[in-house]
């Protein structure tokens, strides 16, 4: 038992000095009383029932420390609730330390300390306003040419037409609650044609129409939304071979004001992304400059304005299909429940590389408050084209 041969008694937590028990220690049984529980060692054992005697050389106090020990595991084994090889899973209280310690020193050459500069130049700190606004657009200038001869079979005319678009953006949103968002069109396109012996130049395309709108954000998407749209056109139009004027700047000019909910739409990764506008109350308001015109475009005869409530609703989106195909589609409508008026633009454009371009522009229309029905079509009016030229986003 080496840990009880140390002069110091080990009994489950319990621990006497040498002096102690040379003066107080009596081989007595009843002692070990105190000692509740206690672990059974195995040197005890062997002392007490080897073949030679295993304690030669001991001293007396360790010896009858083991005597008094057996007396308890004979006599009262209730008390013996482990044993040594218990002991020894849990571990030893206390391990003398045999070999020095060394601690593993990494050395490393000695840099010189390098002195401390003073900097005394100034710092100048520049605090940036941020900066809310975006601005973009893109324009295209596209041509068409056709020939016939004046011997053509199927006969026809020769002509030449010239499409050339503007669009201009300027974008406010503080990323919070406002988003104020503003374009302007442009579009003009001129033809000439053979057999037209009253006009050496018409317009095929004339659009002036500024888009605006201050949205209030409601949720992620939608906004609360005050729109205003405005549009007329540059030149005078007319018909092949006809003198009569059908169309003039400010005539007509058309103001569309309504107040409704907006939708961001950003969908497909971005490739399909624009607005949607519905507004249950919306004013309108139209100028013809021209007297002439006035019962062509639903006003009294004399009379140069009209004003009238409705509703409306605008769905303008952009999807690129890739790199080199996106369409733009912009629908319009616009109902006062007495008449109503519908709008479809649509331009498919393949873009064969940053400058060159080439498109097909589909523009159907409805307006029943329009004094002229068509025998053919009623009140639906179509248009279409197809040009190939110049074309630069920025």
């Amino acid at each position: 038992m080496d840990s009880l041969r140390t002069y110091k008694i080990k009994a489950d937590s319990v621990i006497f000095a040498e002096d102690s028990l040379k003066d107080n220690f009596k081989t007595d049984a009843r002692f070990f009383r105190f000692f509740a529980p206690l672990t059974f060692y195995y040197s005890v054992s062997s002392h007490s029932f080897g073949l030679k005697d295993n304690y030669s050389g001991v001293d007396d106090v360790s010896g009858a420390i083991d005597d008094a020990l057996m007396s308890v595991y004979v006599n009262h084994p209730g008390l013996v609730v482990a044993s040594e090889k218990d002991l020894k899973k849990i571990g030893s209280l206390h391990e003398e330390i045999t070999a020095p310690i060394r601690h593993k020193v990494d050395y490393s050459r000695q840099e010189s300390t390098a002195p401390e500069e003073n900097f005394d130049a100034p710092v100048e700190i520049v605090i940036e306003k941020p900066n809310f606004w975006t601005f973009g657009g893109d324009y295209y200038l596209q041509f068409l040419q056709n020939y016939v001869s004046g011997n053509w079979y199927k006969g026809g005319e020769s002509n030449y037409s010239m499409v050339a678009s503007a669009t201009l953006q300027a974008n406010y949103n503080n990323k919070q609650k406002v988003k104020f968002e503003n374009k302007l069109e442009l579009k003009l396109g001129l033809q000439t044609s053979s057999g037209d012996t009253l006009h050496n130049i018409k317009t095929s395309e004339d659009l002036i129409r500024y888009t605006g709108k201050l949205g209030l954000q409601a949720s992620k998407n939608w906004y609360y939304t005050l729109q205003l749209i405005a549009y007329t056109q540059f030149m005078r139009g007319y018909k092949s071979n006809d003198p009569e004027v059908y169309s003039d700047i400010l005539s007509p000019l058309n103001l569309n004001l309504s107040l409704g909910m907006g939708y961001s739409v950003n969908a497909f990764n971005g490739k399909l992304t624009g607005s949607v506008q519905l507004a249950p109350l919306a004013y309108n308001f139209r100028y013809v400059g021209r007297e002439s015109l006035a019962t062509r475009y639903g006003l009294d005869e004399g009379s140069h304005t009209m004003n009238d409530f409705g509703s409306e609703f605008t769905i303008d989106l952009t999807w690129a299909f890739s790199e080199m195909i996106k369409w733009k589609t912009r629908l319009y409508g616009y109902t006062t429940y007495e008449r109503t008026e519908l709008e479809w633009e649509n331009t498919l454009t393949f873009q064969f590389n940053k400058y060159i371009s080439s498109n097909i522009f589909l523009y159907p229309r409805f307006d029943d408050g329009s004094s002229v029905r068509d025998e053919h079509y009623g009140y639906w009016q179509f248009k279409e084209y197809a040009s190939i030229g110049f074309a630069y986003s920025f």
